[in-house]
């Protein structure tokens, strides 16, 4: 299905994703997906990231000890982001893919801007019943378009206030909900394959053996330092996928 050349770009970006999820904690799916993107289409990308995503965000869910109360906590949130991803999907047939990559593009650039600005928006926990669906209902449908789970989902988990450890097992729990949904939605939609479901899983082998180089990497390095790094780097990535796909609807 995919040239020698081809083979070895998807194999070097889960090599870099998976450093930069065992330095920093996260980053696969973004990561992955963003460079794919750039390199492939974007249905493409979403099916590959797919196997990677699911069993390192798995179990970051896991970890923790408070995935009960999380869970109890932001279920409202979940059941909405979960539901309406195969309605975003239903665009990848419908909406001409260089529009939906810049809009990945966009998403990549808001949120890096986010995070290097250090932006945090707070939500009262009288906000929170109502916020919670509305914006889990916007994450769900733009995780259907593009495959991106983090805008604007991480945003409204940074603002309910949530421990860090608790904060990091509810991204591994909306991360987790989405990657099955968005699986269910592309074999829907026709854009799962068995061959492609079968390089998503030989995709794991290079991500989990670099997450532990990059736990290591964490070690010797500052991570508040990396993680500047790291969205530049993405800042970087989603201008270029969007002057990328602007230049192909001309």
């Amino acid at each position: 299905m995919f040239d020698a050349p081809t083979i070895a770009v998807i194999i070097g970006t889960f090599l870099i994703a998976g450093t930069v999820k065992g330095v920093i904690g996260l980053g696969l799916p973004t990561v992955s997906l963003g460079l794919l993107t750039a390199t492939l289409n974007l249905p493409t990308a979403m099916a590959l990231l797919l196997v990677p995503s699911f069993v390192t965000n798995l179990w970051q869910a896991a970890v923790g000890g408070n995935g009960r109360v999380v869970l109890l906590r932001i279920w409202p949130f979940l059941v909405a982001a979960t539901i309406t991803v195969w309605l975003g999907a239903t665009a990848l047939t419908r909406i001409d893919l260089s529009l939906l990559s810049a809009l990945l593009g966009a998403l990549l650039v808001a949120y890096s801007v986010l995070s290097l600005t250090g932006i945090r928006p707070s939500i009262t926990t009288r906000q929170e019943i109502w916020i919670g669906p509305v914006i889990g209902a916007a994450n769900g449908i733009l995780t259907g378009m593009t495959g991106s789970f983090v805008v604007p989902g991480v945003m409204f988990l940074q603002a309910i206030g949530l421990s860090r450890d608790m904060l990091i097992q509810a991204m591994g729990l909306l991360f987790t909900a989405s990657t099955i949904a968005l699986a269910l939605a592309l074999q829907d939609n026709n854009f799962l394959t068995v061959q492609l479901g079968a390089l998503s899983l030989a995709a794991l082998v290079p991500a989990a053996i670099v997450m532990i180089f990059g736990q290591r990497i964490r070690q010797a390095l500052s991570e508040r330092r990396f993680r500047q790094i790291f969205f530049i780097a993405l800042l970087i990535l989603g201008a270029y996928i969007i002057t990328n796909s602007i230049y192909n609807l001309i």
